[in-house]
């Protein structure tokens, strides 16, 4: 009698099941690898940019990139109109736009979330409050409303990213507020209380677990959000003043050249659709791999 060993395989891990929808999508990997390189510009942007990004030189105003007529490998995508090289000012400026981001994100989620937990948990007259001043907020449209704001406290960084998150927030309000509530009648919320868990702990504990994955989708595409407000808010000079190497505002100083200096303009452009396209790949990589409807 001959007996058979039978080798059962462990099921995958949580990161595993996940790389594995997530993968599936090969925009979303693009998406994440040029996110990657981002991060890589945005920490090592001092030892990757060939010439500091203020550094002026006069002997080189306006100079094409490598590729075309008078360029030089010493200025590989060429200068801007006083000299400045462009190649260091993008790398440079991809800190600035993903510091300005990653500070909306997380300011805008986090008040989102608290906000919209109450909401969903107290419900009466407190959901009645937040959920019409949020409902204000959207009807007004959001970059008219953040130069509104900015208008009011000055044109800078710190006041361009303050009137964002004021502008993101409602979104993750609502989304936190539909989340809770669908949570707040299943089983496990229920044994919570009959065990005695307080309201706070019911809310950060028990149901906001269960509700971050479309909070994770809505963050991720809301930095490229935040990405592109801030480079809006930029371009009509409301947002990172001369001489930072923000990307809006160097479309802004660059516009008087669209016709002369072509690549003075089309660089931090193309910075501004490639990362923005990016993070939207990756969000729509993150959703299929999160959202178990779509999972097969």
């Amino acid at each position: 009698m001959t007996t058979q060993n039978l080798t059962i395989s462990a099921p995958p891990s949580p990161l595993q099941e996940f790389w594995h929808y997530f993968s599936q999508n090969r925009g979303a990997v693009i998406g994440l690898y040029y996110v990657c390189l981002i991060i890589f510009l945005v920490i090592f942007a001092d030892l990757v940019a060939p010439h500091p990004p203020y550094e002026q030189y006069r002997d080189a105003l306006l100079t094409p990139p490598v590729w075309a007529d008078g360029g030089s490998w010493r200025f590989i995508l060429g200068t801007d109109d006083v000299g400045r090289d462009i190649l260091s000012r993008l790398i440079h400026g991809a800190r600035l736009s993903m510091l300005a981001g990653a500070m909306v994100v997380t300011l805008s989620l986090t008040l989102g979330i608290i906000l919209g937990l109450v909401a969903g948990y107290y419900r009466g007259i407190v959901e009645t409050i937040i959920m019409r001043v949020a409902d204000v907020m959207l009807a007004v449209p959001g970059l008219l409303l953040a130069i509104a704001i900015v208008a009011i406290l000055g044109p800078n960084l710190i006041n361009a990213s303050m009137a964002i998150v004021i502008v993101s927030m409602p979104h993750y309000i609502r989304l936190t507020r539909a989340s809770t509530i669908g949570e707040l009648n299943k089983d496990y919320v229920v044994s919570s209380r009959v065990a005695g868990a307080g309201a706070l702990r019911i809310m950060f504990i028990t149901v906001l677990p269960n509700c971050m994955a479309p909070l994770i989708v809505q963050a991720t595409l809301g930095f490229s959000n935040a990405i592109l407000d801030m480079a809006a808010l930029g371009f009509v000079g409301l947002g990172a003043q001369a001489p930072y190497p923000e990307w809006g505002s160097m479309l802004a100083n660059a516009r008087q050249f669209v016709q002369s200096a072509w690549w003075v303009v089309t660089f931090p452009g193309v910075m501004i659709l490639s990362t923005v396209l990016a993070f939207n790949l990756m969000g729509d990589g993150l959703r299929d791999a999160l959202d178990p409807k779509l999972k097969q």
